[in-house]
């Protein structure tokens, strides 16, 4: 199972992905790297508002904040 979470998130790397935070926050960003933890770095990171979002640039997650990460295509 590791194995293939692995293989998902390496092929998403540069690449948009959507997370959920524990905190209830929605952020939108470039995914740079990863690792075992799950801790996460991003570019050109969002905060996702109701109707706004707010820039948050280059960050990195700690990965047990991250409750769901989605692999968004291209298009989105």
């Amino acid at each position: 199972m590791t194995d293939e979470i692995s293989t998902l998130m390496n092929n998403q790397k540069d690449k948009s992905v959507l997370l959920r935070l524990r905190n209830n926050k929605t952020i939108k960003g470039i995914l740079l790297d990863f690792d075992v933890h799950m801790n996460l770095t991003l570019d050109n990171a969002e905060e996702i508002l109701d109707k706004k979002s707010e820039q948050l640039g280059k960050i990195l997650l700690r990965g047990d904040n991250v409750l769901v990460v989605s692999l968004l295509d291209d298009e989105s």
